[in-house]
Order: C-alpha cells, then sequence, then structure tokens
C-alpha cells in the first residue's frame, strides 16, 4: 500500500509541474518547466551523494577505523541483498543518521558522532539496518527525485512573483493559454505549497516501509523503536548543527522539526512509527 502511495504521489507531483508550467507560459512554459526537471534531475542523480556528504563534512571510514561497526553493517547488507555501501561519520553531537547515493551499488551510510555515543549496539543496528533498507528500496534515489521536482515548482512560482510583480505578465487572449491571472497565483503560491505537502507525504511513506524492513534485517524490531524514542528526546537536547532543513527528508528522525505540526513534516510520528515496531515485535 505504501509503495503504490508513492509512485501515485510522484505522478501527481511529476502533473503539478508541468500543469503549473503550462498555466504559466502556455506550451512554452510548459516545455520550460519540463526541461528544468530533466535538467535538475539529471544533476541530483550523479552529484547528490557528494554535495549532501560534503554539506555535512562526513568523513570515511573504513574496516580497520570501527571494525565492530563496519562489520555489523556488512552483515546487514548480505541480508539487505546490496552491495557494501560506503561508511561515513559526521562531527555532529546531535544523534541521527542517513543514507545516500543513485543506486544500490553507489550507496554510502553516514552517521553522527552523537549517534554513537547515545545508543546502545542492538539500537545502533536497528537504525543502520533502516538506512540501509532505504539503499535497497532505491528510496535515496525517489526522494532525490520528489525534492529536485518540488525545487523545480518552487523556482517556477518564483519566476511568476517576479513577473508578476515587474509587469511581464502575458495577455489574456494569448493563444498558447499561459500567463493568465489565475494561472499566474496558483505557480506563485498553490502549486509550491501543494509540491511542499506532496513531498512529504512521499518521505513518509517511505520511511514507514524502510521501518518494516530494518525490522526483517535486524529481528530487532524493539531495538529500532527504542532507538527512535532516544534519537528524539536527544534532538530536543542537542539540536543539530551540520546541514540544513532542506536535507531533513534524509535523516532517520527529522532533526530540524522545531515542533511543527505533522502535517509539515518530512516523517511520520515517532510515536506511531514506534507503535507499528513493537507490534511486529509481538508477533515476532
Amino acid at each position: 500500500m505504501n509503495r503504490m502511495k508513492t509512485y501515485l504521489l510522484l505522478a501527481a507531483l511529476t502533473s503539478l509541474l508541468i500543469v503549473t508550467g503550462q498555466l504559466l507560459g502556455g506550451r512554452g512554459g510548459m516545455m520550460i518547466a519540463i526541461a528544468m526537471a530533466v535538467v535538475m534531475n539529471v544533476g541530483s542523480y550523479w552529484f547528490s551523494d557528494t554535495i549532501v556528504l560534503k554539506m555535512h563534512d562526513a568523513q570515511q571510514i573504513g574496516p580497520n577505523d570501527a571494525p565492530e561497526i563496519y562489520g555489523m553493517i556488512q552483515r546487514l547488507a548480505q541480508r539487505a541483498q546490496i552491495p557494501m555501501p560506503r561508511v561515513f561519520v559526521i562531527p555532529d553531537d546531535s544523534p541521527n543518521a542517513f543514507a545516500t547515493g543513485r543506486n544500490p551499488a553507489h550507496g554510502a551510510v553516514a552517521m553522527t558522532e552523537g549517534i554513537l555515543r547515545v545508543l546502545s549496539k542492538d539500537e545502533l543496528e536497528g537504525v543502520l539496518a533502516h538506512e540501509l533498507a532505504h539503499i535497497a528500496h532505491r528510496d535515496t534515489l525517489i526522494m532525490t527525485v520528489s525534492a529536485t521536482i518540488a525545487g523545480a515548482l518552487s523556482s517556477l512560482g518564483n519566476m511568476a512573483m517576479w513577473g508578476a510583480m515587474l509587469g511581464g505578465g502575458r495577455s489574456h487572449d494569448d493563444e498558447d493559454g499561459g500567463g493568465h491571472p489565475i494561472g499566474m497565483l496558483v505557480g506563485a503560491i498553490v502549486a509550491p505549497f501543494a509540491a511542499m505537502l506532496i513531498q512529504m507525504a512521499i518521505s513518509r511513506s517511505r520511511e514507514y516501509l524502510a521501518d518494516e524492513a530494518a525490522a526483517r534485517y535486524s529481528g530487532k524490531p524493539w531495538a529500532l523503536a527504542s532507538a527512535l524514542r532516544k534519537i528524539e528526546t536527544w534532538s530536543h537536547r542537542v539540536p543539530m548543527e551540520t546541514g540544513a532543513p532542506a536535507t531533513a527528508h534524509l535523516y532517520i528522525s527529522n532533526p530540524f522539526s522545531g515542533g511543527m505540526a505533522n502535517l509539515f513534516s518530512t516523517h511520520p510520528p515517532t510515536a506511531e512509527r514506534v507503535a507499528r515496531l513493537e507490534a511486529m515485535a509481538r508477533v515476532a
């Protein structure tokens, strides 16, 4: 169900981009919107992992640097039936972790120094299993695509707003059908907002699927549930200093939530995720 929901939401996001381009500039605007999406997606496909790891000042480690953690990830990768990902440590005291990479062959797992101090061995295994599930499911690519399309819509919205302010609107009888005041309003305000909601819904769906897979890989759903509780509690005490809110969807728990309502969160409520995992533990 969650997987089908993700595909439908991606289709809705793509359609929203095309329709918004047409509302803003007719057929020409639609072609510009499609071109923007293609260029941004190609760039993010090839370079998103490098960019996000550098943004967090992540340092790659090998088997000699942290043999126990490296061995844990190797075992989990075998269970997930994916190649061994690159492993990175982020110099940040806030406990968290994320996965990136355009496909399983180019996967990477990054964890903060804080999570290594706060979690037990079993809890850390649950978190790492969750991140490997994202790689196995190709969620890192799905979320890159959704974030890129949402970014393209925001860019179109900004263009529409400045065009309207500077008097660049088109006449109502334009044969391409673009530039209508209502279309400008939709492009500048409604479409970017709708894109944000769709992107967040996609992210929440993928988190549930990764939790379920992590419970299978580690065989310890209760450990991941405990880890999620700890991460949420400590994240409020020790705010994330690296990264930016734009990368919030990558993490196992949103480190930039700031008390926002669930509607605007990139992650499902922790209490709901914990309840699902505890239910899995009871029937295991």
